[in-house]
């Protein structure tokens, strides 16, 4: 870990309604409450929150199917709503409060320039930088924050989403509807906060050493390195969250004390290597490789869960730059009051 200091947030909680190791009032990965599911591998009918380079086609049984769209039963303070100060080449990064526009043209603009800036920007830290070392260059990460507040912005009104994607490229169509599909499934199992209560944010390890943690795991058990890199970020958005889910799940990668017994290994539950370990080895015991959607149901069991990891995987799959994008996504949450961001600039 890098030396850091751990940050601790207060902010409202209410008592929450069991549901399928669903991150109450919390969400993640894909850009939900407490972006990060206070879940835990194995936990039944609990509460629960929150890839090698190039173009690689992801596996048949880590694709999810195309689904409707609907609304997000959660809700959220929309962002600041105006013509946004969007990114440009020669600019500065946009700012971590930069503006979000309000219609499809703008929107499509905005995603398209910061897609392409935020590549460039992962290029460079890869190539002169080191991602083995301390965290992303600011552009990289402002650049990231930005790209991820507009897939919630789109995630929450799904007609202007529908009309934004006719207006991208089919490439960058493809990935804004994978993610904000993803952000908008969390999203549908979030539970607003209402009372005090703290969460542990810590910065992430070094994204490569994430990175070699998740391909040495999957190795060992057959497991893809993205559907393991895409759990970690629903989770606990690699790491960042550190507070124990409600019903004690524990960990980077959140699991019970009963199911670590079990697929453990006899490992630290709060070490990275250990947890990513037994994540992919509880992951093997419950089907996969060959049946990736039974086994991220055991995880969690939850249908909008299995389909929004295996969304943020297929795009790791495609491009491995968008791991390095989504390492340097923030912890949300939401309360009664609106959401709120936990980590980040």
């Amino acid at each position: 870990m890098n030396d850091q200091r751990a940050r601790t947030s207060r902010v409202p909680f209410r008592s929450v309604s069991r549901r399928p190791r669903l991150l109450a009032g919390l969400l993640a990965g894909g850009l939900a409450g407490l972006v990060s599911l206070s879940g835990c591998a194995g936990a039944r009918g609990e509460g629960s929150p929150a890839v090698s380079g190039g173009a690689e086609a992801p596996a048949a049984s880590a694709t999810p199917p195309e689904r409707p769209s609907g609304d997000p039963s959660a809700p959220a303070t929309p962002e600041r709503q105006e013509t946004p100060e969007q990114p440009d080449a020669q600019a500065e990064p946009p700012a971590p409060d930069a503006k979000i526009p309000k219609d499809p043209a703008a929107l499509a603009e905005a995603l398209t320039r910061t897609t392409a800036l935020l590549r460039d920007a992962v290029d460079d830290w890869r190539r002169t930088g080191d991602p083995a070392k301390g965290q992303a260059p600011e552009p990289v990460v402002l650049l990231a924050l930005y790209e991820q507040r507009l897939y919630r912005h789109l995630a929450r009104d799904p007609e202007v989403a529908s009309r934004t994607y006719g207006r991208l490229p089919k490439d960058q169509a493809v990935r804004a509807r994978d993610n904000v599909t993803a952000v908008r499934d969390l999203l549908s199992l979030a539970h607003p906060v209402s009372g005090p209560v703290k969460f542990r944010i810590e910065p992430p390890e070094p994204a490569d050493v994430l990175l070699d943690g998740f391909r040495r795991a999957g190795r060992r058990f057959g497991i893809d390195w993205q559907v393991l890199a895409a759990v970690m970020l629903v989770e606990t958005k690699f790491g960042r969250v550190r507070s124990p889910s409600y019903v004690g799940a524990k960990g980077p990668m959140q699991f019970m004390p009963g199911t670590w017994k079990a697929y453990g290994m006899g490992g630290d539950i709060d070490d990275t290597t250990d947890a990513l370990l037994a994540a992919a080895n509880y992951l093997h015991a419950s089907g996969a490789p060959g049946d990736y959607r039974r086994a991220l149901y055991a995880y969690n069991h939850s249908q909008a869960y299995v389909d929004a990891v295996l969304l943020h995987a297929r795009q790791m799959k495609r491009d491995i730059r968008n791991y390095y994008a989504y390492y340097n996504w923030q912890v949300y949450v939401i309360t009664t009051k609106g959401e709120r961001r936990l980590s980040g600039p």
